[in-house]
């Protein structure tokens, strides 16, 4: 596989299709970093699974660092890691051990299993924990170990399925401290799905929302939210009919309006709030509302999901 930024593609597919997938078009390019998100049941572990040659596609094409998944399945796995949603490692032998086997079920010789194994392990701070079980470590060190497990081979291109779910605040930013490592050090392509909306918003290149089975959405987090979703202001105001009017007049679109107490709660939303609320503001003083309280907001990319469908993202699909 040639790491080329602008021409390389790590993997491509064509109107895919199989089971809850119904036909997805993607290119991912060779050393990017990608999130893949949307709702339980949209598709993205089936795409996974098709991707890594785990479940055959019923209809399309999808080549993966270089090599077709339904011709040259055998070729693709020599290339890619895979760590799914559940452990990799068994229960009864050495984290360390766990690696050599891995090593040589790849076609690696003894030798050179130890030593990859031996390189992982520091790539991944696991070396104090070679000679335990794995059902004795915690849930970070695990989950280090299950990414161990997919790059003992060296692979270019790495699937990551939900790779920090159940962790704790602490164990997440441990294990993406590593993830993002692998990239800096080797040009490692990363393509993960998960559930935290933060991880994919702060940590990925380029989000793309499947829902239904097809691709939604598809680009940087600060497109999507400022394209899809845009800044939202909140005021509390004596006068909705005012505050939608004037909105209206600014080109911003009223979201909702709902009484609260004596006065009402208008949310509004925007392109820029920093520059709108002053102007905002100033017409509503000059059209005789009164203005209790403000503030802005910036979008999540759950609120580009809910835009996108009328549902939040973890509602089910």
């Amino acid at each position: 596989m040639i790491h080329t930024r602008r021409l390389a593609r790590d993997f491509t597919i064509k109107k895919q299709t199989v089971h809850a997938v119904r036909g997805i078009d993607l290119d991912i390019e060779a050393g990017s970093l990608v999130a893949f998100l949307g709702p339980n049941g949209a598709g993205k572990s089936t795409t996974l699974r098709m991707l890594t040659t785990l479940l055959p596609p019923t209809s399309g094409s999808a080549v993966v660092a270089g090599h077709d998944v339904a011709t040259d399945p055998a070729a693709v796995r020599a290339r890619i890691g895979y760590v799914g949603q559940g452990s990799s490692a068994g229960e009864n032998f050495r984290a360390g051990d766990e690696l050599v086997t891995q090593g040589l079920a790849y076609g690696l010789r003894r030798a050179d299993a130890r030593r990859r194994a031996q390189e992982v392990m520091d790539l991944l701070d696991l070396v104090p924990f070679a000679s335990r079980k794995p059902g004795t470590l915690s849930g970070g060190q695990r989950r280090r170990l299950d990414i161990a497990l997919g790059l003992i081979h060296r692979p270019g291109l790495l699937f990551l399925d939900e790779p920090t779910t159940g962790l704790d605040p602490t164990g997440r930013a441990e294990v993406w401290q590593h993830i993002l490592r692998l990239r800096a050090d080797f040009g490692t392509t990363l393509f993960f799905t998960t559930h935290y909306l933060a991880e994919a918003d702060t940590m990925a290149e380029r989000v793309i929302i499947i829902d239904g089975g097809r691709i939604i959405a598809d680009g940087t987090a600060a497109k999507l939210k400022g394209e899809l979703a845009g800044d939202r202001i909140t005021i509390t105001v004596d006068d909705a009919v005012a505050a939608r009017t004037v909105a209206d007049r600014m080109g911003a679109e009223v979201i909702s309006a709902e009484p609260v107490a004596d006065d009402h709660l208008v949310q509004v939303r925007v392109a820029h709030a920093d520059r709108a609320l002053p102007d905002y503001l100033r017409a509503l003083d000059a059209a005789g509302a009164k203005v209790t309280s403000a503030e802005t907001a910036r979008p999540t990319l759950d609120d580009v999901f809910l835009t996108l469908t009328g549902r939040a993202l973890d509602d089910p699909a």
